[in-house]
């Protein structure tokens, strides 16, 4: 059993190995842009739109993930590009970047596993047909350089996160979080702010934060 196991991971390994999309691969090609040193780990779950995806340099997008550009496969987005990720950008295991219009991570990025970051939603407004067959306009999103996204993070249609700005595990992202921020919650809030000459502040909750934490809001 145990030279079973062995067998078993070291095929896994090669799988991995040879199933990663790097510069060199055929795959590859297929992309707006892919830098030097990049990579999409083996297996994704889903790829495609790649002709509107342009990858920096020592881009990583760890296994199990989703990036795609457009509605479906085939589908030409008024953009282009839909989704541009800069240099040394760590995107974590299990994660999605679901662009249909207009996605911008910067470089020097990081992320947790299972992060998931969105332009467009789904609609709800006609009541004769499903949600799941309708579209809001989508909205730009942005997560400017040295962004850091903790585990299980959600960016919806038109957030905004700034530099060096720090998103909490679980967090909602909604609105726009400045620069130089630690933000926590659903949606999330800033918590802490850099105050150049003092360093890092805590932010006092506002009357509407206070009341959404008691359920009044």
């Amino acid at each position: 059993m145990r030279g079973a196991a062995d067998v078993i991971n070291w095929g896994w390994e090669q799988l991995a190995r040879q199933g990663t999309i790097g510069p060199r691969s055929r795959r590859a090609r297929r992309f707006g842009g892919f830098g030097a040193g990049s990579a999409l780990c083996f297996p994704l779950t889903a790829l495609y739109g790649e002709e509107y995806i342009q990858l920096g340099e020592k881009v990583i997008v760890g296994p199990y993930g989703t990036l795609s550009a457009g509605v479906m496969p085939g589908h030409v987005p008024d953009n282009d590009p839909v989704v541009t990720i800069g240099d040394r950008t760590l995107i974590g295991k299990g994660s999605g970047i679901v662009g249909h219009s207009s996605i911008r991570i910067g470089s020097d990025v990081w992320t947790g596993h299972h992060i998931y970051v969105t332009d467009a939603n789904h609609g709800y407004e006609d009541v004769s047909r499903p949600p799941g067959l309708q579209f809001s306009a989508p909205r730009p999103v942005v997560i400017a350089d040295g962004a850091w996204l903790g585990h299980g993070t959600v960016v919806l249609p038109g957030a905004s996160i700034g530099r060096h700005t720090v998103i909490g595990a679980g967090s909602v992202v909604a609105g726009e979080i400045p620069d130089f921020c630690v933000a926590v919650g659903n949606p999330a809030r800033v918590i802490r702010r850099y105050v150049l000459g003092e360093g890092w502040q805590r932010v006092a909750p506002t009357a509407a934060d206070r009341a959404y934490l008691a359920g009044d809001g």
